[in-house]
């Protein structure tokens, strides 16, 4: 059972699909060499510039997704959400995010640039319930979309 430990505004999210967890081992020619946990202590930095608390949340199984994006819509002021491969076939997590993207903006982002890839990972069916799609910036995509979301609340 995932919720958040902090309960008040200026709360945002970022949260990483499927094989995301394996970052700094995983093809580091695409990903790099950064390690997750690494990467999230950046991610975690950035917001605190703005005097945002950064939650992180990482699952492997789209149910559990789904369930925190629905939970996004009253804990959260936005969602950074880098969906891994469901980004390419999910219309569970596509639905999940359109049906709260009223309350709270989701902002997708890529650290490799999926439009210059294999030809599946080209598609993304979540693209337009979010905001904007940031890719190709390696782990500094994370912070864009931080940025973004700055600017949007």
């Amino acid at each position: 059972d995932w919720s958040s430990d902090v309960c008040s505004s200026d709360l945002i999210l970022v949260i990483h699909g499927p094989n995301l967890n394996l970052l700094g081992e995983r093809e580091p020619g695409v990903y790099g060499t950064d390690t997750f946990e690494s990467i999230n202590n950046e991610i975690i930095e950035h917001a605190m510039k703005y005097e945002f608390h950064c939650d992180v949340y990482q699952s492997n199984h789209e149910g559990d997704i789904i369930d925190v994006i629905h939970e996004s819509k009253d804990e959260f002021d936005g969602v950074v959400i880098n969906a891994g491969a469901y980004t390419h076939y999910s219309y569970a997590i596509r639905d999940a995010i359109e049906a709260v993207q009223e309350f709270t903006p989701f902002v997708e982002v890529h650290m490799s640039d999926i439009h210059k890839r294999e030809d599946f990972r080209k598609i993304s069916v979540i693209t337009d319930v979010c905001v904007k799609q940031i890719c190709g910036y390696g782990k500094d995509s994370y912070k864009m979309g931080i940025d973004l979301l700055m600017e949007i609340l």
